[in-house]
């Protein structure tokens, strides 16, 4: 591989050591990036990481590492509640989810359903079970004004930082054709900076080099509607480009920094807001509404999901995080976490759900990648367990569940 396309990832979960031990096994070979301690550069790659184990099960995201900055500069304290206004296919949401917890709540909004669905896969892939999903235009969101402290906005743009993988893109988006993005633009700002709570921050970010989507941008979300720049320390590891204009936010030297071009700023809301008990009246009983134990079976552990509701909805089983029902309004159409299926042999979870797995109990556990790829393919494996499921496990590493039939594994993961 070249310096030019050596690639970045993620890892999703705070035990880092076991997944890399997994990447190593499958021999590939990476080296921390220095500004974040979930975010790596791959320095060998056998194979595409995108086939690995490790995303298979959704251990590891693929991520551009100039989009890795703006949750960064953002940077939600652990247990808040983060709003993405522009959301697939979910890298940024992904890693918000992960920096605020499973006690926090991120909402990723997308307007287009196709990226809809890549959004709400990712997440589910990668176990972010605090992140709710919904699908309104950015613009119009109808969200509670002034309630919001932390929220992304990285809104459709020209790409322009993105010519290195995408050589048409500045065909396809010239200085002619940008103009309605940057009308676009200020209306998802001016929704921000609506829905932003006193004192609370908004991050805008873009792929593109054009400073009419960038510098302008910030100058007049400063001048029009009251939003002051809060400086942005530099990342280590990136080189930057420094225009008129620029000051106090990050342009990304693509080229320079091996990576996107990318711009980000960062904003306050003037003020500041008190913390008031938003849960008022959203106490009683929700309709489809379960109690955590109703889930209990052989793979999973109700006690180990985090403060929020379980409710029912069109057959599916959702987690509803506690500060959902604090900051979302009656009638708000979302979804939370998909945990599984409520059927007439009651719960069944989800086979990639891991993150509430009981500690290697009714477990399958294998200690090879061969074994894992064996099973992925379809082949029958016997376990000598009882019962109709069991947790999977590589060595110490949770993969997720798959069902048995006489003590044989009959289903597991897709390809």
């Amino acid at each position: 591989m070249t310096n030019k396309t050596l690639r970045s990832f993620r890892v999703t979960t705070e035990d880092q050591t076991p997944v890399l031990e997994l990447l190593t096994m499958e021999g590939f070979r990476f080296e921390p990036e220095p500004f974040s301690a979930s975010c790596f550069r791959l320095v060998e790659e056998p194979f595409p990481l995108g086939s690995s184990l490790a995303a298979h099960f959704g251990y590891v995201y693929i991520q551009d590492r100039s989009s890795m900055l703006p949750p960064l500069a953002l940077s939600p304290q652990r247990g808040a509640a983060v709003l993405d206004m522009c959301a697939s296919p979910g890298s940024k949401t992904g890693f918000l989810a992960q920096m605020v917890g499973k006690d926090g709540f991120v909402l990723g909004n997308e307007l287009s359903h196709s990226r809809l669905y890549t959004l709400r896969m990712n997440l589910q892939t990668t176990n972010a079970v605090c992140a709710g999903t919904c699908s309104f235009s950015g613009d119009a969101i109808p969200l509670v004004e002034s309630s919001w402290k932390n929220i992304l906005l990285d809104p459709p743009c020209s790409g322009w930082g993105t010519v290195e993988k995408n050589p048409k893109v500045l065909e396809v988006w010239r200085e002619d054709k940008v103009r309605p993005l940057i009308v676009l633009q200020r209306r998802l700002l001016a929704r921000a900076a609506a829905l932003l709570a006193p004192g609370g921050t908004v991050v805008y970010s873009t792929c593109t080099t054009n400073s009419e989507e960038n510098e302008q941008q910030v100058a007049w979300a400063e001048a029009e509607l009251g939003l002051v720049r809060d400086p942005i320390e530099p990342f280590a590891g990136f080189a930057w480009d420094d225009r008129a204009g620029s000051e106090g936010t990050l342009r990304v030297d693509g080229k320079k920094s091996q990576a996107q071009g990318f711009y980000i700023a960062r904003l306050k809301k003037p003020g500041t807001s008190p913390d008031t008990d938003r849960m008022s009246g959203k106490s009683l009983p929700m309709p489809g509404e379960m109690s955590k134990s109703a889930l209990h079976c052989a793979t999973i552990d109700p006690e180990l999901l985090p403060n929020g509701r379980i409710a029912v909805f069109s057959g599916t089983v959702r987690l509803l995080p506690a500060q959902s029902l604090e900051l979302l309004p009656e009638g708000f159409v979302w979804q939370g976490f998909p945990l599984g299926r409520l059927g007439s042999g009651g719960f069944q979870a989800e086979p990639r759900l891991r993150a509430f797995m009981r500690d290697k109990e009714q477990a399958l556990v294998l200690e090879s990648v061969a074994e894992v790829r064996s099973l992925l393919s379809g082949a029958s494996m016997k376990t000598g367990l009882s019962g109709k499921e069991a947790g999977l496990w590589l060595k110490d590493l949770p993969l997720g569940r798959v069902s048995l039939r006489n003590g044989r594994v009959i289903a597991g993961f897709g390809k």
